[in-house]
């Protein structure tokens, strides 16, 4: 038996997949609980001065915290201390940033 309803996927664009990921952050947050955790291991892996990236880690850290308009001088506090708008407004731009990074093309390649 052949599926003969129509297509049930449309493609989204980068605002309505960011609406969509938020969204999803915000049922996690209500029936699965907190995952700010993750998030912290994050931030402090990318804070880590051992790393032979960690100036490239620290510059992509400075940018969630700028998209997230956390003013500069809380951003080198511990990620717990943080109050929950920032924390909220940290969630939303990793979810942009993973909007974002979807659209990049595919295949890249070094100019030489």
């Amino acid at each position: 038996m052949a599926i003969t309803s129509p297509t049930a996927m449309l493609p989204l664009n980068a605002g309505e997949r960011l609406s969509g990921l938020n969204h999803i952050a915000e049922i996690r947050g209500r029936f699965w609980g907190d995952s700010w955790c993750e998030v912290a291991r994050f931030i402090d892996e990318l804070r880590d001065k051992r790393d032979e990236h960690f100036e490239e880690n620290s510059r992509a850290l400075a940018a969630i915290f700028f998209l997230a308009r956390v003013p500069a001088a809380r951003q080198a506090l511990h990620p717990d201390v943080l109050t929950l708008e920032e924390k909220r407004a940290l969630i939303a731009a990793m979810n942009h940033f993973r909007v974002v990074v979807s659209l990049f093309p595919k295949r890249l390649t070094m100019p030489l």
